[in-house]
């Protein structure tokens, strides 16, 4: 049965056994994850909390060369963990497990919205879209890497280390650091879905390339500030770090945008001259 020829009832059926595979593999590969949890919380997650984290010894390496950014050869870096929460360890584990199935099955979540859609499309809509969304799996996967791999530690490594008093020692919350983990890493994950968004938007007509042309320099500003929220060290080396990679990711993005048309150009033009 061709796409045109279902029912609301067949579409609402088809949706409920998208939702019905996606569930089932979100459920095997938190029972995938639950198992190899105590290994993968010890060695991944809890690795930034660690002096020996890779990115430490390599800023600190880049440190001796060049003296304008900040010293990160402190050996004796170690975040305390504590736990208040008799439940929580367990439930943690639970939890956990399901996230990092969530972020997992990702692409494949991507396949079933685009098997789901793909029988409305054209051929031609078919082999863009099959594109776009495999751009949107690598993606996410690039900006969860990036925030584990700089953002997450930074921020991490500010916030411990900032002192409000002499006499306040700091010691972090098994929940805690797990939020502030799994939010950074999600968050990053969908920012890095940006060429995606756009070209979405664009292709229901919401957004032209002369909107990022338009607002180039309110982009800037704006990246700069969301850069700033998300490291906030302070310095402009790790200021840059973020940065760059997002407004790259604005770059990217007018490659996935449609043209403006001929007489849409011509109207701007006129009403700049006006």
């Amino acid at each position: 049965m061709s796409a045109q020829e279902m029912s609301f009832w067949d579409h609402l059926e088809e949706l409920r056994w998208m939702l019905f595979r996606i569930i089932i593999a979100l459920v095997v590969f938190a029972i995938g994850a639950f198992t190899i949890m105590p290994w993968f919380f010890d060695n991944v997650i809890m690795a930034p909390a660690k002096s020996d984290f890779f990115l430490y010894h390599t800023l600190c390496t880049l440190s001796h060369k060049f003296s304008f950014l900040p010293d990160f050869c402190d050996d004796h870096f170690h975040v305390d963990m504590v736990n208040f929460e008799l439940t929580a360890p367990f439930l943690r584990h639970l939890s956990t497990s399901g996230w990092v199935a969530l972020v997992l099955i990702c692409p494949y979540i991507l396949f079933e919205v685009w098997r789901f859609i793909s029988p409305a499309l054209y051929e031609n809509e078919k082999k863009n879209v099959r594109w776009v969304f495999l751009l949107g799996s690598v993606m996410f996967f690039i900006g969860c890497f990036f925030s584990y791999m700089l953002i997450f530690p930074m921020t991490l490594r500010f916030l411990y280390t900032y002192t409000l008093s002499e006499i306040i020692h700091n010691q972090v919350s098994l929940d805690s650091y797990l939020d502030i983990f799994l939010t950074l890493i999600l968050i990053m994950g969908f920012v890095f879905e940006m060429p995606l968004i756009a070209w979405l938007l664009s292709q229901i007509g919401i957004l032209k390339r002369s909107f990022f042309r338009k607002f180039r320099r309110h982009a800037i500003v704006i990246l700069v500030i969301v850069a700033a929220v998300i490291t906030p060290t302070g310095d402009p080396f790790t200021l840059s770090l973020v940065f760059f990679p997002l407004y790259g990711l604005y770059e990217l993005s007018v490659l996935f945008v449609k043209e403006d048309s001929k007489k849409s150009d011509d109207e701007e033009v006129s009403l700049d001259r006006i």
